[in-house]
């Protein structure tokens, strides 16, 4: 039986090949980043909103007020 899965195999992988397969490798862990990224805060989102934790509470809000001096 181990005599049927035993082959010899050469191949050739072009440059061009290997480009294209490091390109997929790196868009699949973009796009899972940012579908992690996205729906972890989600997720955070709506935990804090059932627990009543306010995540800009301790944060300062800057005013809107536009003040022009103008001096001779």
């Amino acid at each position: 039986m181990l005599t049927l899965l035993n082959l010899n195999v050469a191949g050739y992988i072009d440059p061009s090949v290997m480009t294209y397969a490091i390109q997929a490798i790196a868009g699949v862990i973009i796009a899972v980043g940012a579908f992690l990224g996205i729906y972890l805060r989600k997720a955070k989102k709506k935990l804090n909103n059932k627990l009543g934790i306010d995540e800009n509470r301790n944060k300062e809000v800057e005013t809107d007020d536009i003040v022009i001096n103008e001096s001779k």
